[in-house]
């Protein structure tokens, strides 16, 4: 059994412990395969259904993307059971980094979090003067907030914020659902809850959901940045370094952003990502 072969068993496996999806396509024969482990928000969008059709096609290999919380993606990386990862947790992507898993980090996009509610708003997030403000005010007033709690770059910047209100979320009105971006605000929509969402993935489920964007302005606490890394080959050398790199120039070239840029702008009026080379932010 050869080594391609073995990697693509390995992300089935691990694609039917997580909640994640494999997304291959079984059309074309490429010259080689490259497995990149990502976030939720970048798959409910869509957008690497256009990013890696461009990559696919002037590479001539498949990307084998598998769909996960950001916690899962950079586990999955560090299990050696991918080629790249692209997640948004900047504080445990820089650990995993520490720890010799990950090489070559490149920033690539952000957006913003947004916090998501009924437009009736009991809590009254939109008066709110700062993030924490708005999380203090869903606290109390006891009001449905549904959690990702799934270890992703959302859930980890949700914990933040709580943390940052000294507050302990618990009861009857703070729900851990444990599943990805969408299902979380389709759960919020359903309970008339608010949520967390990155504001990428709510502008894609806008049309099929009630809930607003009720809070955005504190830009600080809100920022949501994306990194690509490459699996170190020195800790796993059957990794398709090479192409990783390929991949990594790519996602940061003037074609790569310019594709991040646009994405969204037609059916939106906006784009979902802001792509790297527009800001000085990078973290």
């Amino acid at each position: 059994m050869n080594k391609i072969l073995l990697k693509i068993l390995l992300l089935m496996l691990i694609a039917s412990l997580f909640s994640g999806c494999i997304q291959p396509d079984a059309k074309d024969t490429p010259a080689g395969t490259l497995s990149l482990s990502t976030t939720t928000s970048t798959c409910d969008t869509d957008l690497l259904d256009v990013l890696n059709a461009r990559f696919e096609e002037e590479n001539n290999v498949k990307v084998l993307t598998l769909c996960q919380g950001t916690g899962k993606a950079i586990a999955t990386g560090e299990m050696g059971a991918a080629d790249v990862v692209l997640v948004h947790a900047p504080s445990s992507e820089l650990e995993a980094v520490e720890r010799g898993s990950f090489i070559d980090r490149q920033f690539v996009m952000y957006n913003y979090f947004v916090i998501i509610g009924p437009v009736s708003d009991p809590a009254n997030v939109t008066h709110a003067a700062s993030a924490t403000d708005a999380f203090t005010r869903i606290a109390d007033a006891q009001v449905p907030f549904i959690s990702r709690g799934d270890n992703s770059g959302t859930h980890t910047k949700e914990l933040g914020l709580w943390n940052e209100t000294n507050i302990t979320p618990q009861g009857a009105w703070y729900q851990s659902v444990g599943k990805g971006m969408g299902d979380t605000i389709i759960t919020a929509d359903i309970k008339q809850g608010y949520t967390l969402s990155d504001r990428g993935t709510y502008l894609a489920m806008k049309d099929k959901i009630e809930l607003e964007v009720l809070f955005e302005k504190d830009k600080e606490f809100l920022y949501n940045p994306y990194h690509v890394m490459a699996v170190n080959p020195e800790k796993f050398p059957d990794v398709n370094y090479e192409m990783t790199l390929k991949y990594i120039e790519y996602l940061t070239s003037s074609e790569g952003q310019d594709l991040i840029q646009d994405y969204g702008m037609e059916e939106y009026g906006q784009a979902l990502f802001i792509p790297a080379n527009n800001t000085d932010e990078a973290v």
